[in-house]
């Protein structure tokens, strides 16, 4: 996971997964010569996979790649030197897999989550979580620009530390790190991943007994949830 700079406008100094947004150049067609599963990826996730992976490697230095012969980048220092340029420039991330003879692997990632931000919210996102065993080879390191810290860390302990107060932990977040704790080790996250149905979790609020609370889809993976509005940050 990592953390948050302060400075951003969303979810700051908050403990997060990787991510951001599409960019443009991650819907470029060329992808198809430049991944593996291209064709078994189903075209609306292709873009998202690209994203998901680019956005790892600039904010954490890990990068979800395979060489032209088919086995896993283990990374190094020419690679890990050229992350600033990517996040400066997103549309030079198909260049620099080219100039290191590597091609993205989309299936590396298995879908775990899909959360629409509520209506009432004034900025919404659609985002999709994803899992991917993490190369054994390769050092998470936080970019310095958006995240100010990176750390492996147990779901069950990122959310001891957020009951604790040591750490900043969103909602959505919380609810992932509960699903993620449920699996023992990473192999069985995946797995249990592949078999879970998703379930679009769009939360909303509806008034309850004492008040208002927040609500997600029962059926979703998570259980009955029902929050507060008044313990929300």
């Amino acid at each position: 996971m990592v953390k948050r700079h302060h400075q951003i406008d969303f979810a700051a100094g908050a403990l997060v997964f990787p991510g951001g947004k599409t960019h443009a150049s991650d819907h470029d067609p060329a992808w198809e010569s430049t991944t593996l599963a291209w064709g078994e990826t189903p075209a609306p996730q292709r873009a998202l996979r690209i994203a998901a992976i680019r956005e790892a490697y600039e904010e954490t230095g890990i990068l979800l790649a395979r060489h032209g012969d088919g086995s896993p980048f283990r990374g190094d220092e020419q690679a890990g030197a050229r992350r600033a340029d990517i996040v400066a420039t997103p549309e030079g991330f198909m260049s620099l897999l080219a100039d290191f003879g590597l091609v993205l692997d989309l299936a590396a990632l298995t879908v775990f989550a899909r959360w629409i931000t509520p209506t009432m919210m004034p900025k919404r996102f659609d985002t999709w979580f994803y899992l991917a065993a993490a190369p054994a080879d390769q050092l998470a390191q936080c970019d310095g620009w958006e995240t100010v810290d990176a750390e492996w860390i147990e779901p069950a302990e990122a959310l001891r530390l957020g009951i604790a107060g040591q750490r900043s932990v969103i909602f959505p977040t919380r609810m992932n790190l509960k699903l993620l704790a449920e699996a023992s080790n990473a192999a069985e996250a995946v797995s249990l991943a592949s078999a879970r149905p998703l379930v679009t979790v769009e939360p909303r609020m509806i008034d309850g007994p004492d008040g208002r609370v927040l609500v997600i889809p029962s059926n979703a993976g998570y259980g009955e949830v029902s929050v507060p509005a008044s313990s929300l940050p």
